[in-house]
Order: structure tokens, then sequence, then C-alpha cells
């Protein structure tokens, strides 16, 4: 791989944590632990019931998304792997999305696209395949366009 890329991992964007019951996430993440809940977002198409919470403030605060499926039968099954992903924040997503592809990360389907918080983001996909061998090695891995203020910060 050529040493020169075309942008930066800042940092961690966020962690999101699936359960069948969002409630039972929050009697931890924010009775005991003190996270602040910032927002929900709820869409039926990615099928989840989520709380964006904020550990810490500015530039250097990570959002912690708890979720739970509209409906535990659909797809995506967002509750079905506690830890559902791992946000990194990146100074220039579409660089990092040309530049992986190149390079052979498998991305997930869907591009880049606004996320829940109304960054735009996309998905490294949990599992390589013969075309895009390098994946996530099991792990979901969303991509998150930093915006100024925290490039700034963390860059």
């Amino acid at each position: 791989m050529s040493a020169a890329k075309p942008f930066r991992i800042l940092g961690l964007q966020q962690i999101a944590i699936g359960g069948p019951n969002k409630q039972r996430l929050k009697s931890l993440w924010v009775d005991v632990l003190g996270l602040t809940v910032k927002s929900t977002f709820v869409s039926e198409r990615e099928n989840v019931d989520e709380d964006i919470c904020a550990l810490g403030e500015g530039a250097h605060a990570v959002e912690v998304d708890l979720m739970q499926p509209l409906d535990a039968d659909k797809k995506p099954a967002v509750h079905a792997t506690p830890l559902n992903h791992v946000g990194l924040w990146v100074d220039d997503l579409p660089k990092a999305v040309a530049w992986m592809t190149a390079h052979g990360v498998r991305f997930a389907p869907g591009g880049i696209r606004k996320g829940a918080a109304g960054h735009d983001i996309c998905f490294i996909h949990p599992k390589g395949n013969d075309e895009f061998p390098l994946g996530g090695e099991g792990v979901l891995i969303e991509l998150v366009q930093a915006p100024p203020e925290v490039v700034a910060a963390l860059g």
C-alpha cells in the first residue's frame, strides 16, 4: 500500500451499542455512567430506534448510540451484535473512500450519505470478499466526515 494517503483518521467519533430494549441500555449508560442524551433517531429503513448520547464535550466528545430494533425479526438486526459498530472521524471522506476502494477495502451498500447526527457517513463492510479483500474482520466500521471544528481540534 502506498504510504501517501489523501486523508487522515482523526479519532474515535462514536460507538454504537445495540440491544433488544434501549431502556435497559440507558439504565447503565445514562443513569449510572452519566452520559447525556443529545437526540433520538428513528428509521424504518434502518430498522432502528436510537438515543444519541454524548461522552465528553466539544471536538473530543464521543457519541454513544444506544439502539434497539423497531422490529426484532427484520434486518438490519441492530441488536444482534451488541457492539454494533465503531465510528471514526475522517478529514476528507470522499478521498478516503476513493483511496480505500482502490486499495481493496470493501464498503457496505449505500455509499456516502447523511447519518443520524447529520454528518456524511459510509461503512466499511465487516467482511472482505474476492473483489475487495479488506473488511473490518467482523466489525462494522463507520467513517464519518469530520466538521471543520473537529478537523481543527484533532487534526
